[in-house]
């Protein structure tokens, strides 16, 4: 049934009538009056309502598709998107302004140019939720036993398998404890760890919510800079020789993309041995590496066991599994064992088991090849629409690209700008520790820059970028 919009017009406003529809219908949409799936009127129809041009509405009309609000077909017309479910809760919105508000900014979605989440159609849905299915009723179907706390035998098995092959890491199941995705594997670490209090190396600029996660675990973060291989090491020891663990991204640095290099390596292993401190490797990316082979794991050339390993399946699956793991070398196994079973225990059995059978069939691996494909082509073509634009200054950064801006300009409102026509790159300034250090960036995601909407949206974004251009 056709929905009948009740939209009113102010013809004496600067803002032009196709904007003011626009805005309008996405009101509704957000505030649920149309419900995903509801039939508007026709451009003729609507435009004969409200007394405009029909090409005023039909442009209002192609913004919201443009945005993924609607979706306009022959046979069914214009309908309002399928969007998430609305999440018990969502409505009460933390302060503005708060970690907590910033975080939830981040992560809404789904949005062209999102950074963090795979590209949905890169997953074999069928097959992975026929893989869940049976899983879950095999779960069913098993005695009522409290599973064991540092995950199913069946997938620390398939990982361990996995990381000798992809990562260069010999490491044995018992070395490996499932847990709720990166951050579950991060509070594991500095639970089992226990450094309270002490200095930590973050890099500069690095993933904020790991920093944020790092200071509410009671330690001192020491920004640490980052240059083309990787993290300064050398600043390190010059500032904060006395630190007690570094937290890093190694293979693809987050966000800048490059890899740390072996004499860094070398160097960041030889002080953590003599210093007896922690190195905790966020294996951020590295098996989705788009050009060449991804370098080998930095726990892998760890002789001194003093490296503990994460990874997880959020950007590989998808970020709705929650699903991740450590890897710790052997002294500390026990003391990790005793944290997951008392304070963090590993997720659900039935998503592991599924996750087990999945690279165990060998559909994991031939899934990240075609992933792997998708996203250097996406890549690509996100280039070829911006460089022809902006020239150097876009450049690939891993699974984004980065489209440096103008000192002075404020990324962060170009955000909130292009929020509203359903396109999200994350500012690089809030990457940055301080604000006295930040440069001006837009990341633009490549996993959620699909080939039929990447011109139009990089000419919405550049039409943004240009209007907070510093004069």
């Amino acid at each position: 049934m056709t929905q009948r919009l009740q939209l009113s017009l102010d013809r004496t406003a600067r803002t032009p009538l196709a904007e003011q529809i626009r805005c309008g219908i996405t009101t509704a949409i957000e505030k649920g009056v149309l419900a995903p799936g509801a039939r508007l009127p026709s451009w003729q129809d609507l435009a004969t309502q409200l007394g405009v041009a029909r090409g005023t509405v039909k442009t209002a009309y192609e913004k919201l598709a443009d945005a993924q609000l609607v979706v306009a077909s022959r046979a069914n017309g214009t309908r309002v998107a399928e969007r998430p479910a609305l999440r018990a809760g969502a409505d009460e919105r933390p302060d503005p302004g708060s970690f907590m508000d910033r975080y939830l900014e981040f992560m809404a979605g789904p949005a062209i140019f999102q950074m963090g989440v795979p590209a949905q159609e890169s997953l074999p849905a069928r097959l992975f939720s026929r893989v869940r299915a049976h899983a879950a009723r095999a779960e069913l179907g098993a005695a009522s036993l409290y599973p064991d706390p540092r995950g199913e035998p069946a997938l620390r098995r398939e990982i361990a398998a996995y990381l000798a092959i992809a990562r260069g890491i010999q490491c044995s199941p018992s070395q490996i404890l499932i847990t709720g995705g990166f951050a579950g594997g991060l509070g594991l670490a500095l639970r089992a760890l226990g450094p309270d209090g002490r200095k930590v190396w973050t890099e500069d600029p690095g993933f904020p919510y790991t920093r944020r996660g790092l200071e509410l675990a009671g330690l001192s973060p020491v920004p640490v800079p980052v240059d083309a291989d990787g993290l300064d090491v050398d600043y390190g020891l010059r500032h904060a020789p006395d630190a007690a663990l570094v937290v890093l991204t190694p293979g693809q640095q987050a966000p800048l993309g490059g890899t740390l290099s072996l004499p860094r390596r070398l160097q960041l292993l030889d002080w953590a041995a003599a210093q007896g401190a922690w190195v905790i490797e966020d294996d951020y990316l590295s098996e989705l590496r788009l050009e060449g082979r991804a370098a080998p794991a930095l726990a892998s050339l760890d002789r001194a066991g003093r490296v503990i390993h994460i990874g997880s399946f959020s950007k590989t699956i998808s970020p709705a599994l929650r699903l991740g793991f450590v890897v710790v070398p052997p002294s500390l196994v026990s003391r990790f064992a005793e944290m997951a079973a008392c304070l963090a225990p590993a997720p659900a059995p039935s998503i592991q088991l599924a996750t087990a059978e999945f690279m165990h069939d060998g559909h994991y691996l031939r899934h990240l090849r075609r992933t792997k494909r998708l996203y250097a082509s996406q890549r690509d073509g996100l280039l070829a629409c911006l460089r022809p634009r902006v020239g150097a200054a876009a450049d690939p950064t891993g699974l984004a690209v980065l489209l440096r801006l103008p000192d002075g300009t404020y990324d962060v409102s170009i955000v909130k700008e292009t929020a509203s026509f359903g396109i999200a790159p994350s500012p690089l300034s809030v990457w940055y520790a301080s604000a006295a250090s930040a440069k001006s960036g837009l990341l633009l995601g490549i996993a959620t820059a699909p080939p039929m909407q990447v011109a139009a949206s990089c000419d919405r974004l550049l039409e943004v970028v240009e209007r907070f251009r510093p004069r």
